[in-house]
């Protein structure tokens, strides 16, 4: 019998790095469920991927909106009835850049609704979508993937940046918790940092390409064995 195709669902897929995760996830034969706050946006990512004879959806999700969430995960059981592997990447960095000198977004004059909104997205959002598609996951090996951050790293936390920063640390908390409580299920549950990536957040100084960016992702989503409950960079684990 053949197995069934697994279904892939990667959030803030329309770019950086969550597009070039669905084009590496599609390259190696999942269906990929390609995520996106702006609709337009996401269909005309999903277009670029299937001008690449690629297998690509596109889906509308506001991870910070609790029915855009309901509405994604019963769209994903009604179309195609599970999802394998979900890369939780959507996410934002909002901090204001005062002065490098005083620290960007400094803890000092940062703002509470500034880091509300960012946890809002980047550690809630998360949340919600595994919550919501949970039920659609199978016991067998299937894959939880949040893109995190080193400037998530209790270990090496420094100045500036608090709301950013204060979101992936709680977004590598809830990979732990995530990863205790469904350790007797087969769901495998990883946090990754992409390290500084090319993209419209990382900026032109960056120094990764997006692909660099995502073979962690896409490591930990296909290969036949991985741990659970990591923070890895470059395929290798790393400090909390």
């Amino acid at each position: 019998m053949v197995p069934p195709r697994k279904i892939a669902a990667v959030t803030g897929g329309n770019r950086g790095i969550g597009l070039e995760t669905c084009r590496q996830l599609a390259k190696r034969g999942l269906k990929v469920v390609l995520a996106a706050r702006d609709e337009a946006k996401g269909r005309a990512a999903a277009q670029r991927l299937r001008d690449e004879d690629l297998d690509v959806d596109p889906a509308r999700l506001d991870v910070a909106d609790d029915e855009s969430v309901r509405r994604f995960a019963e769209f994903l059981r009604k179309t195609y009835g599970r999802v394998d592997v979900l890369v939780n990447n959507a996410g934002i960095m909002i901090d204001t850049n005062d002065s490098w000198s005083d620290g960007a977004a400094s803890a000092l004059k940062a703002k509470v609704e500034t880091i509300r909104q960012t946890m809002e997205t980047n550690a809630y959002g998360a949340l919600r979508v595994i919550q919501a598609l949970l039920p659609l996951m199978p016991r067998d090996g299937a894959r939880i993937i949040n893109v995190s951050s080193g400037m998530g790293q209790l270990t090496d936390m420094n100045g500036g940046w608090a709301g950013y920063r204060m979101s992936k640390t709680a977004l590598n908390a809830l990979t732990r918790i995530f990863a205790d409580e469904l350790k007797d299920t087969g769901i495998r549950v990883n946090s990754i940092c992409p390290g500084w990536v090319k993209t419209d957040m990382g900026g032109a100084g960056a120094t990764r390409t997006t692909e660099q960016g995502a073979d962690t992702i896409v490591w930990l989503a296909t290969e036949r064995q991985v741990p659970t409950g990591g923070f890895f960079r470059d395929r290798k684990p790393i400090p909390w």
